[in-house]
């Protein structure tokens, strides 16, 4: 059924900023070190993201007044040329948990730094990324290797959908601790890819 979408109205300084184009790119928006709390402001730079549930879980609690359920959903989103987000969302209906969690991974977005950093390969193009680097969540440790092209994403479902969307075609990936938790072994796999982050690449295009 078509929509009509509502007009965004920014409520935070940055969410102006971007609204009246004081703000060029997501990348300044990346470098201003400002969290991202509006969605919006993301929409506006990447209208092009996929966002993919990874994950729908139904969460019981007790409560005075007896056993509550919800459904918790973990999602990412990414635009599969540099840009990835992960979020998650709990509601009493499946659709909002997955529409929260949308929310919350297109303001938790970072930019993937991408290279060719495999001894093998050495082409200089952005198939792959550009050092090692690891990432842990709860029990789960990640480390991703740089690979040669035409290797493919050496990985399970769950940390290859995340890689997908974030534009890596190549990469060794090496896991350890309880990777079937689905939501720690996505974490642990973004959390390595925002390593990319700490080393300043030079060249190269993106």
């Amino acid at each position: 059924m078509a929509y009509e979408k509502e007009e965004w109205v920014p409520l935070t300084g940055l969410g102006k900023l971007v609204a009246a184009g004081e703000i060029a790119s997501i990348d300044d928006v990346l470098l201003s070190g400002k969290p991202i709390k509006e969605p919006q402001i993301v929409e506006t730079f990447i209208p092009d993201l996929v966002d993919e549930v990874l994950d729908i879980e139904m969460v019981q609690r007790m409560t005075d007044s007896g056993r509550r359920v919800k459904f918790r959903a973990v999602v990412v989103v990414g635009n599969r040329n540099g840009y990835i987000g992960f979020g998650q969302g709990k509601d009493n209906q499946v659709g909002d948990a997955i529409k929260k969690a949308i929310t919350d991974a297109k303001t938790n977005l970072i930019r993937v730094n991408r290279g060719c950093g495999s001894w093998e390969c050495g082409c200089g193009t952005d198939h792959s990324i550009p050092m090692q680097v690891e990432g842990s969540a709860g029990s789960v440790r990640v480390t991703l290797k740089p690979a040669p092209q035409g290797i493919g994403l050496v990985t399970g479902d769950v940390s290859k959908k995340v890689l997908e969307l974030a534009g890596i075609r190549d990469v060794w990936v090496f896991s350890r601790g309880q990777t079937r938790t689905t939501i720690n072994f996505a974490k642990a796999t973004f959390n390595a890819l925002k390593a990319t982050n700490m080393v300043r690449i030079g060249g190269g295009k993106r």
